[in-house]
């Protein structure tokens, strides 16, 4: 007989979790997040969770720090509550972007981040578009890696885009790119861009053709969104018509939202991995990832097969 199947989550994206539940229909498990005034968090899960299958549905996004504590705290709090296996559900892993040792005297965030989520008693991880793959081999427990393609595509696809390139906003999101244009029939195209500095990036080419073609740029997220409104305006430069934007995060900090404003976008597709609540962007379509998630939870509590989903 199989333990039940408990849905917990944290302050990160509770609107998501109860999607997800709606999808499994079950009902989400309540768990209390205080803070004490010298900013430390409380946890405290309100019932019995005793020899159950928990999935903590907690992305660790902006507020990245707060987010992740949470999600250790929840973790331990569930360890010790005599769960009997605890799945870390990130819909965005933070410090995803410090996979490596990029100069001398640093260190490797995603690595020590996914040896934290494991210390804490997590049995299994999950996670959607891992900005890079090869985090998943960073955690010591069994991870999977999902990808909103599937969602952002059919979305795309009915949007019946005529004369459709397909571009990617910097030379590492080439394989992504290349996988959107081979589903959508789309040609394909890249912008070669320099980094100034961590903010700061400039179009030194674009290589492909996208003069009179309806355009879509792909990313796994916008942070502050320098390199997407970079190559939006070097695209509409080179007479480019219709500039559409697509990612899975929208993490959008600092002036990002600002900048999106002013950028010749037509429309800006994102999903629902971290909230976008306050982000007045008239041309922002947010989809929900939670039937990818919930079928995702469901199989891995029944044992099944999830490799089907990791397209």
């Amino acid at each position: 007989m199989k333990n039940a199947l408990v849905i917990v989550s944290g302050n990160a994206n509770p609107a998501l979790a109860q999607k997800v539940c709606d999808y499994l229909s079950i009902s989400r498990t309540q768990c209390e997040v205080k803070r004490f005034p010298d900013g430390e968090i409380e946890v405290r899960i309100l019932e019995d969770v005793r020899g159950s299958d928990v999935f903590v549905i907690q992305s660790t996004a902006p507020p990245v720090n707060d987010n992740l504590m949470e999600l250790l705290l929840i973790n331990d709090c569930l360890r010790r509550a005599s769960a009997d296996r605890i799945t870390a559900v990130m819909p965005y892993f933070g410090y995803a972007r410090q996979d490596r040792k990029a100069e001398g005297r640093v260190p490797i965030s995603a690595k020590l981040v996914a040896n934290l989520i494991t210390t804490s008693g997590t049995h299994r991880a999950l996670a959607v578009d891992l900005h890079s793959a090869q985090i998943q081999g960073f955690f010591d427990i069994p991870m999977d890696h999902l990808y909103a393609a599937p969602a952002l595509i059919e979305y795309i696809k009915k949007l019946d885009l005529p004369d459709l390139t397909v571009v990617t906003a910097d030379v590492g999101g080439i394989k992504m790119a290349r996988a959107y244009a081979k589903r959508l029939h789309a040609d394909l195209a890249i912008c070669d861009k320099r980094r100034n500095s961590p903010t700061e990036t400039e179009v030194m080419h674009i290589i492909g053709t996208v003069e009179n073609r309806n355009v879509l740029i792909v990313d796994d997220m916008i942070s502050t969104a320098t390199s997407v409104v970079d190559a939006t305006r070097a695209l509409k430069q080179r007479d480019a018509k219709n500039v559409y934007i697509c990612a899975t995060h929208p993490v959008l900090t600092g002036t990002a939202v600002e900048k999106l404003r002013k950028a010749p976008v037509k429309e800006i597709i994102v999903t629902d991995t971290i909230p976008v609540g306050g982000k007045d962007l008239p041309n922002l379509r947010v989809l929900s990832i939670a039937t990818l998630l919930g079928e995702a939870i469901r199989r891995i509590h029944k044992s099944e097969s999830v490799s089907s989903l990791f397209v």
